[in-house]
Formats: C-alpha cells, sequence, structure tokens
C-alpha cells in the first residue's frame, strides 16, 4: 500500500489590526490584488499558499499573537520587491544578531546563504523575502556548507 503524502501548508493568516490598510500593503508589495472573503478576512495567491488578513479590528481587548518568526517568502525578483519594500517605508531597522554588517532591511547574503531581506506590516507581523535561487531549504549539501561557513567564523 502506497505511503499517504504529507500534509501541505494551503493557507496562513496574518492578524491585521487595520484590514483596508493591510490589504493595500500586501497588495503593493506582493504586486497581486487580494480578494475579500466571508468572515472579515483577505486573501492573497502566493503560489499554491494562500496568505489571508484576519481583520482584528473589531474584536474587544483581542490582542494579536507575537509572531514566533517571519513568514518568508521567495521571489524571482528580490531587488523589485526591495524597492516596493522602501517605498512602503516597512523595512527591518534590525540586524542580525546585532550585527552591523548584516542589516536585515537590505538584500544581502546572509551566513546561511540566501539572499534576503525583512520588513515588518503595518500590524507588526515580520516577513522575509528570500532570492529563488538561493533558498535554504535544509539539503544535505546546504546543511554541509552551512557548517564548514560557521566552523571558518
Amino acid at each position: 500500500m502506497a505511503r499517504p503524502a504529507s500534509p501541505q501548508v494551503f493557507r496562513i493568516l496574518l492578524p491585521a489590526l487595520d484590514l483596508p490598510k493591510s490589504r493595500r500593503f500586501y497588495e503593493t508589495l506582493l504586486g497581486t490584488k487580494g480578494r475579500r472573503v466571508a468572515g472579515g478576512r483577505v486573501y492573497l495567491d502566493c503560489g499554491p499558499v494562500i496568505v489571508g488578513l484576519l481583520d482584528m479590528a473589531g474584536q474587544e481587548g483581542a490582542q494579536l499573537p507575537t509572531p514566533a518568526e517571519a513568514v518568508y517568502f521567495s521571489t524571482e525578483d528580490l531587488d523589485g520587491v526591495h524597492a516596493r519594500a522602501r517605498r512602503l517605508r516597512c523595512l527591518s531597522k534590525e540586524r542580525l544578531h546585532g550585527d552591523p554588517k548584516s542589516p536585515l532591511g537590505q538584500p544581502i547574503v546572509r551566513p546561511w546563504g540566501e539572499r534576503s531581506f525583512y520588513v515588518e506590516d503595518p500590524s507588526g507581523n515580520p516577513l522575509c523575502f528570500v532570492e529563488a535561487s538561493t533558498r535554504f531549504t535544509g539539503t544535505p549539501a546546504q546543511v554541509a556548507r552551512l557548517r564548514r561557513t560557521t566552523q571558518s567564523a
């Protein structure tokens, strides 16, 4: 009997304090139109995964969950997305591990080999954009290269 396929991620919901503002932000940054769906949600198609914006403004005393980590997007036009992010004034001002040579808001090659930059959406959700050809997916070759790089540093 064939083993069933692994479950696949098809939708990620991000809380939005101001849904119209967040929708405009994501449509501009991602370069795609969102669609309003029931329940105070806007969906944006991002490849096989839907990024959903969940309206939190109407919920009395609602607190946004603190994101554990950024949502990562892969793009073949990293510089174009970065230009849109710069116009939106959402680039991260932080530095990777406090290192002045690694500003998170700039598209540079990270120690693990990805060329990427980070932003923050209007509700404080962190996002990262990665050049598609440099994605770190944890293959054995990538892990070995990362170990060599970090051991020699």
